[in-house]
């Protein structure tokens, strides 16, 4: 016969909290795991931040130092012109009556190139003339004067030896003899006079007849028939006459940063936007001591001579113009960004124990193992972008910061950038 079975009753005096003991402990330890791991998670986060200068997304920009030619050059803008330039003007004024050339004519020395209206010229030499005249009448009438009063002198000294006149009679002569002789040098005088006035008049209606000084090429033209001149203060400019536009020059306006480094004899290069796909060549004649002062900028005039042997080149084209100062057949060279590039933490620095720039050394910054090292240089001779190495630990390949910037992935290091001499 089977006997139900029963589940036994509870132990009273048992403890409760036996079977719960084990699992809250479970869930401590699971806790304190928890806890370490973010810990360590949160130390490698830092470490990486300072590693990457406190920026967990920051990347380089890196340009490998470059071996190869350098070339410093000084670049600076100018404008062509005639070596000899000639302003022909107008002495006197006057209506325009003819114009004898124009534009771009060749002229020769001597040539006329324009007429003012002579008849008010022609008219004063006249004047003059006639005045000339009634001087020389005046003074021919002194003379015979003056030959009568020393006959009437003579006679009177010899009457008065005979006792025939007065003492005061031959007073009387000879102050008429001497007025006679007074007035020979005033009418004399008067004759230079106006045949000076005759010759000013000759010569002011010569001016009417506008020359040209040199031999040229005219290349400005400022007058038209029927215009007038006024030359009462200063000679008013009637043509711009150009020597010889074979051989020509540019003036450059060079900072004052730059002139330094120029001198006669630098060999140059520049373009004009006429041919911009040509370069031509020129040699440094002078380089003029007189300061140009623009808004507090300072520069000074290199004036380069060119060869415009084809006539391809005309007066007041803008010139770019570049003077080569100093080159190398084989340099190492990093980017200039490089040598103003500083990291926010600069550890490096002051282990090296020496401030920027003293001595003549700068900070350069490398990448080494991911993380930037600071490097001394001495450098030399620079063409804008790139700077000569002469001394220090960079040699060709280096990897050189010239920037940083924040990333959206992993840093990786550094981002290179390609780099020519």
């Amino acid at each position: 016969m089977l006997v139900p079975f029963k589940k036994a009753a509870p132990d009273a005096t048992a403890d409760p909290s036996a079977d719960v003991a084990p699992a809250r402990r479970g869930k401590r330890v699971a806790r304190l795991v928890a806890i370490l791991a973010l810990l360590l998670c949160a130390g490698g986060g830092g470490a990486i931040w300072w590693a990457s200068d406190g920026d967990p997304g920051l990347q380089y920009q890196l340009v490998p130092a470059a071996e190869g030619p350098l070339v410093a050059r000084v670049t600076a803008n100018g404008a062509l012109a005639a070596r000899v330039t000639v302003q022909v003007g107008s002495q006197v004024s006057g209506r325009i009556q003819e114009i004898l050339v124009d534009f771009n004519s060749t002229v020769t020395k001597g040539q006329v190139l324009a007429r003012l209206d002579p008849a008010l010229f022609r008219a004063t030499v006249a004047q003059a003339r006639a005045n000339l005249t009634a001087a020389l009448g005046n003074l021919a009438k002194v003379r015979a004067r003056a030959r009568n009063a020393a006959k009437i002198l003579k006679r009177a000294q010899v009457l008065v030896e005979r006792d025939l006149i007065a003492g005061a009679e031959v007073d009387t002569a000879e102050a008429e003899a001497a007025a006679g002789r007074g007035d020979i040098a005033a009418a004399q005088g008067d004759v230079a006079q106006t045949r000076a006035a005759l010759q000013q008049a000759q010569v002011n209606l010569a001016y009417t007849t506008i020359v040209s000084p040199v031999n040229g090429t005219v290349i400005s033209r400022n007058v038209d028939v029927g215009q007038t001149v006024a030359a009462s203060l200063q000679a008013p400019t009637l043509f711009t006459i150009a020597e010889d536009l074979r051989a020509m020059q540019v003036h450059t306006s060079v900072p004052e940063a730059d002139i330094g480094r120029l001198k006669t004899g630098i060999k140059a290069t520049f373009t004009v936007d006429a041919y911009p796909d040509e370069k031509w060549q020129g040699v440094i004649r002078e380089v003029r001591n007189a300061a140009q002062i623009n808004q507090n900028v300072v520069t000074y005039d290199a004036v380069v001579d060119v060869d415009n042997e084809g006539a391809r080149l005309r007066p007041g084209m803008t010139a770019t113009v570049s003077f080569v100062y100093a080159e190398k057949a084989h340099a190492v060279a990093i980017p200039n960004a490089a040598l103003r590039y500083r990291p926010k933490h600069d550890s490096s620095a002051a282990a090296a124990g020496e401030p920027a720039g003293r001595g003549g050394w700068r900070p350069v910054y490398v990448l080494v193992n991911g993380s930037p090292v600071r490097r001394l240089v001495r450098l030399g001779i620079s063409n804008g972008k790139l700077t000569e190495v002469v001394q220090g630990e960079i040699a060709a390949g280096d990897q050189v910061i010239t920037d940083d910037k924040k990333g959206e992935g992993k840093h990786e290091g550094g981002r290179r950038l390609p780099s020519k001499l």
